[in-house]
């Protein structure tokens, strides 16, 4: 699998910067940000079910079950790669959290509200890890942003980590 993987994954991996979605509603639980969870915040907006995603968009992970039978929450990610050569299709996406006072973590980028991106709220990109997403656990997307962000959310979680390791 490993040689369908983009180089920018390839570099995630092997820097053990690519983990498992459940670390990712551990470190952020959603009872703390603003929609607690609650997908009818974003229901009620402009969403789109899709099947498949871009590089870009913005997307509500929905409830699932882990397969350690632990229940999942439902929290916002912007996908900055895939891996779709092989099945099932798998996305690569950040965590995008409503707490702003996680703003003073370098890795963390701020992200402000826009039609284009469907945000209720100012919000931020955590950057220092991705998240491994398979396409059945995402319900929708709310929005999108430039590419060139998304570049510049790769470039700072491989900056921040071979700053790191000098």
């Amino acid at each position: 699998m490993e040689n369908n993987l983009s180089e920018f994954l390839k570099m995630a991996y092997k820097r053990g910067k690519v983990k498992e979605l459940q670390e990712a509603f551990e470190e952020y639980p959603v009872q703390n940000e603003w929609h607690k969870g609650e997908e009818d915040f974003f229901i009620s907006e402009d969403t789109t079910e899709y099947n498949h995603y871009s590089i870009g968009d913005i997307v509500f992970v929905k409830n699932f079950i882990y397969e350690n039978g632990q229940k999942g929450q439902n929290h916002l990610f912007v996908i900055v790669d895939e891996n779709n050569l092989v099945v099932p299709i798998d996305y690569f996406g950040m965590l995008i959290s409503s707490q702003l006072d996680k703003l003073k973590y370098g890795s963390n980028k701020l992200i402000n509200k826009s039609e284009e991106n469907g945000l209720n709220k100012d919000s931020l990109v955590k950057t220092d890890v991705i998240y491994k997403l398979n396409a059945n656990q995402i319900l929708f997307k709310i929005g999108s942003i430039e590419k060139e962000n998304v570049e510049k959310y790769k470039n700072s979680l491989l900056e921040k980590d071979s700053n790191n390791n000098e």
